[in-house]
């Protein structure tokens, strides 16, 4: 695709843009002629991603869990827009924290929910007006465990499945303005969140009850096998910003975005296998 015309406005907000797929994504985009308001978590972080980078990256202090915060953010990005509007959001603020359903705290459910779902609709409620005034998109940032989940991450992909009933549902809802809404469903990634739910998956491990290294010593040893192989399958999150750009950018941009060979099969399998053959499949991936 060619960089969008300079005479053409293209604002976006980008959450999650500190690393990994919000990183990538707002320096292709800001290439590309947008101007990017990036969500970071911490100064540093939006100082990072200016260095180097082509085109206009406007950092923002944006917690999306933080309802004051992102009220504060959309005012100071419909300041800065001002008469050009905001052209587009995406929802890219995620984490993923791992471990079986049946040990799992329930506030590491909680919090995975805050973060990925509530604080996504809290973000898109509050940009929507501007969305509506220049007819621009709404992209969300899913996973294939959205459609086709791994054991222990049950919450993670619980999170990610309520983001495609959230786009099918947005999706209708706001057709009458011309406002698409697009899913981005990747596979495997190259990005931190592998290193930092594995991170927070010992941590979690750590504070359970015995009974939990009883039952599920095996399977917990072969899905931290696993993921420590992931990263060397997994692809390039620029892969997964062309589909962003995309859905930003394109005439008539796709509904959903299967991202990564993992996503597309899943996609594929998750409709024409019937579900114990699936589990059969995944438990021989992962070797449980």
């Amino acid at each position: 695709m060619p960089p969008t015309s300079p005479t053409v406005p293209r604002n976006v907000l980008i959450t999650g843009a500190s690393t990994g797929i919000g990183a990538a994504c707002t320096r292709m985009l800001a290439a590309r002629g947008w101007r990017v308001f990036a969500g970071v978590r911490r100064e540093q972080d939006g100082g990072a991603l200016q260095e180097g980078a082509e085109g206009q990256i406007v950092p923002v202090i944006l917690d999306v869990t933080n309802r004051e915060q992102i009220k504060s953010v959309v005012q100071e990005v419909a300041a800065q827009c001002g008469a050009e509007g905001l052209q587009g959001v995406v929802n890219n603020a995620g984490i993923a924290l791992a471990g079986p359903l049946e040990f799992m705290p329930l506030e590491a459910f909680e919090k995975q929910f805050e973060v990925n779902v509530l604080g996504l609709i809290a973000v898109t409620q509050a940009v929507l007006p501007m969305i509506r005034a220049s007819r621009g998109r709404i992209v969300l940032t899913g996973s294939n465990s959205g459609f086709m989940c791994e054991p222990f991450l049950a919450g993670y992909g619980a999170t990610k499945h309520a983001l495609e009933a959230i786009a099918d549902s947005l999706r209708i809802e706001l057709r009458p303005w011309g406002i698409e809404v697009a899913l981005i469903e990747p596979g495997a990634i190259k990005t931190p969140i592998w290193s930092k739910s594995r991170e927070a998956a010992e941590r979690l491990f750590d504070g359970m009850p015995p009974e939990c290294e009883k039952l599920y010593a095996a399977p917990i040893g072969a899905l931290r096998k696993m993921v420590e192989k992931v990263p060397s399958m997994a692809i390039p999150p620029e892969r997964v910003a062309r589909a962003v750009t995309h859905a930003l950018e394109a005439r008539r941009p796709r509904t959903r975005y299967p991202v990564g060979l993992d996503s597309v099969l899943g996609s594929v399998l998750v409709r024409i296998i019937p579900d114990r053959l699936r589990d059969w499949l995944i438990r021989k991936f992962m070797g449980i």
